[in-house]
């Protein structure tokens, strides 16, 4: 899938510019231009350091969508925040300042095309891994169906927050989890002035990039934990 021949991506020689939101024991480092690339650690240092591990993995990403990779860019965080209860439990939840910037037409296609780009992303990991995934050093972990109806369930909860209400489809049933992610996409790809989604919290490019964000922590998750050979 590529995006419309009008989507442009930032200048990949300039910074990737990276918001900072700083928890105790958890910070997450996000790529600002980039939904999706957004990785945590302990620290701020570590949080940069699993992002730039990263790169790789996402530039698969951005090709999928059609877009030039970011590039060997210096990672330069610009703005810092304090984080939440949401960032301490493992998700990204500040809205940075760059999120609420205005959303041209070519941009919202960008930004619609990263998000589909990272579901389609989870889709092939499913779609080539074991039903049983390895369990973490104390027995926890989902497995790969449950994995794959949570982020399903997070999906529709996103879709509320950008105004929709939509029935919870059945993780199996491929029609209806496309016609989900077809409406939040339709959202997604509409321009705006930067203001919250339906007179919720999230901008456009927040929403993107927690939307892109979840699906792509669970897509590398199932790899990781996936059975060796």
């Amino acid at each position: 899938m590529t995006v419309p021949d009008e989507t442009v991506a930032p200048d990949e020689t300039a910074l990737i510019v990276v918001g900072m939101e700083i928890a105790e024991r958890r910070a997450f480092a996000s790529a600002l231009e980039w939904p999706g690339w957004s990785r945590s650690g302990r620290d701020e240092g570590a949080a940069i350091a699993a992002l730039h591990a990263a790169r790789e993995r996402y530039a698969r990403i951005a090709a999928a969508a059609g877009l030039a990779a970011p590039g060997d860019a210096a990672l330069e965080p610009i703005e810092h925040r304090p984080g939440t209860a949401t960032t301490v439990f493992g998700a990204p939840d500040v809205v940075f300042d760059r999120d609420r910037r205005p959303v041209d037409g070519r941009e919202a296609a960008r930004l619609a095309a990263l998000v589909r780009a990272s579901w389609a992303a989870l889709d092939a990991v499913v779609a080539g891994a074991s039903p049983a995934l390895r369990k973490g050093p104390r027995g926890g972990g989902r497995d790969r169906d449950a994995v794959v109806a949570h982020v399903i369930g997070s999906d529709v909860g996103y879709a509320r927050q950008i105004g929709l209400r939509t029935p919870a489809p059945d993780p199996t049933d491929r029609a209806a989890v496309g016609a989900l992610r077809e409406a939040i996409l339709e959202v997604l790809r509409r321009p705006s002035d930067g203001s919250p989604l339906a007179g919720r919290r999230w901008p456009p490019r927040y929403a993107a990039r927690r939307i892109a964000w979840h699906a792509l922590d669970h897509a590398w998750e199932i790899e990781e934990r996936s059975p060796g050979p």
